[in-house]
């Protein structure tokens, strides 16, 4: 691991959270993409983020990070901007796959980045859940890397799927 983190500090509360740069850096989303997929065992998985410049390069890298994770080859729907209630709405509506949604809190001091990751059924990744097995696997330097290129998954623009916040339905 070229620039480790403290994952125990930032990959807890059902969350993976922390200031940037200080605590994560733009590789902390491949990382948790691709321990994502292969802890989910995914094959499709939804993506959002909050359009904020600095989570639109984590937002870049957890793609990445998800289409390479070993043999999954997963497809992943990117949602483009939307809220945490449009992801888990597309979510369901693309047949009940996991998700994650990106965003980014810029306060007076900080710039606190948070990856949400949700299970195919909506609910939060927690300890028991994955949010544990993802930490251990980042702690100790077993990221998934991609077998070969046929095993390559792909991102698909599913901007449609989600309304722009405030706008009609």
């Amino acid at each position: 691991m070229l620039k480790p983190i403290d994952a125990e500090r930032v990959i807890r509360d059902r969350k993976v959270s922390g200031r940037f740069p200080a605590d994560l850096h733009e590789s902390v989303a491949w990382w948790v993409a691709a321990c994502f997929v292969v802890t989910a065992k995914a094959g499709r998985m939804a993506v959002a983020y909050d359009r904020h410049q600095v989570t639109a390069e984590f937002r870049h890298r957890f793609l990445k990070g998800a289409v390479n994770a070993e043999h999954w080859a997963c497809h992943v729907s990117d949602l483009g901007t939307a809220t945490d209630s449009q992801l888990l709405n597309a979510m369901r509506q693309l047949g009940d796959i996991p998700g994650a949604h990106l965003s980014t809190q810029a306060t007076e001091d900080d710039v606190i980045v948070t990856i949400r990751l949700y299970a195919a059924d909506g609910s939060p990744l927690d300890e028991d859940t994955g949010l544990a097995r993802i930490r251990d696997m980042i702690s100790h330097d077993r990221v998934p890397i991609p077998v070969n290129t046929a095993a390559r998954g792909k991102v698909t623009d599913d901007r449609s799927l989600v309304t722009a916040p405030g706008a009609m339905p």
